[in-house]
């Protein structure tokens, strides 16, 4: 790490014992576990904090935020309720947590380890990080599955190259973070959506990788990834065949043709997202590419057979 960048960690890993660990019993749950609350100040909606030391052993908790932890020296492992199990989070590795998603930091190590934590309170993370993360579908559903089941305890576990500018950027963050100023989050929130959208890279690369594919399933997977502005056209220019040969692939291969496919995969995250947050029906619109909100409208009634509005109250989890 360079000067600066250690000054900060060091700085971050001296207040890492003195922030808000406030365990509450849980109540509602029917188990004998507890919630961390918000660990930075009332008046934060993103924080960074950082962990610097050989040992550490926390107490199995869930915690009221979405949070994003790196490795950024040494190992630790991280124990997940789910089967019970401890993941081994090595140098340069990311690990996700939805909120209330079991977790604890496990390390016993010979030298000092570092994890650094970004913390996101949940409506600023579905306020203004969300629409990155939308482009991937399972990315999007694991995002919002608490939602649906706050002990759904799944994780996300990605592997960085350590020349990825995801590292830059968390450098400067987190001396931004420990040499707070007014506007500190005003800088790092943009800096946090950047962040979002290199991981939401990461994934895509990594959640892919090895699998086999054919030419119409990767249309398919990249119609999905860019309902906000997909073409035919656009499809076209990027696989480098003609619109005429596409459009009679795809046909063949899944039986519907462009439009089809397009409609539905955008009428699918649409229900996605009007079920299971806040967002208007102007965001949700424009988010899946219908910048004309009344073509939204249209679109949505000829596929469920009701408007949105109508939809919307029948089948909100609220």
């Amino acid at each position: 790490m360079e000067e600066k960048v250690k000054k900060a960690v060091d700085q971050l890993g001296k207040d890492f014992p003195n922030l808000n660990w406030n365990f509450r019993p849980d109540p509602s749950s029917g188990r004998l576990e507890y919630i961390s609350q918000w660990l930075g100040e009332d008046d934060e909606e993103v924080m960074l904090c950082a962990f610097k030391g050989k040992h550490i052993h926390e107490r199995f908790h869930r915690q009221d935020f979405f949070f994003l932890n790196f490795a950024m020296q040494g190992d630790y492992r991280a124990l997940s309720s789910r089967n019970e199990e401890e993941t081994l989070v090595e140098e340069g590795d990311c690990y996700i947590g939805q909120p209330f998603s079991g977790y604890a930091l496990r390390s016993h190590s010979q030298e000092d380890i570092v994890i650094l934590g970004i913390l996101i309170k949940k409506e600023v993370f579905f306020n203004e990080y969300l629409t990155p993360l939308s482009s991937d579908p399972v990315l999007l559903k694991f995002f919002l599955d608490y939602e649906i089941d706050q002990y759904s305890d799944e994780y996300i576990h990605l592997k960085l190259d350590m020349d990825s500018p995801i590292w830059e950027l968390l450098n400067l963050m987190v001396v931004e973070y420990a040499n707070k100023k007014e506007d500190t989050q005003k800088i790092l929130k943009p800096m946090i959506f950047s962040l979002m959208m290199f991981l939401t890279r990461e994934y895509e690369g990594q959640k892919y990788e090895g699998q086999e594919s054919d030419l119409s399933d990767d249309m398919v997977r990249y119609i999905e990834g860019h309902l906000d502005e997909v073409t035919l056209g656009s499809l076209s220019t990027h696989f480098g065949y003609h619109p005429n040969y596409i459009s009679s692939m795809i046909h063949k291969k899944t039986g519907k043709t462009f439009s089809e496919i397009l409609l539905s995969l955008r009428m699918k995250r649409a229900e996605l997202l009007m079920k299971n947050t806040d967002l208007s029906l102007e965001k949700i619109a424009d988010m899946i590419g219908y910048h004309n909100t009344s073509n939204f409208y249209k679109a949505f009634r000829t596929c469920f057979g009701e408007s949105p509005r109508t939809w919307q109250k029948a089948n909100s989890q609220n």
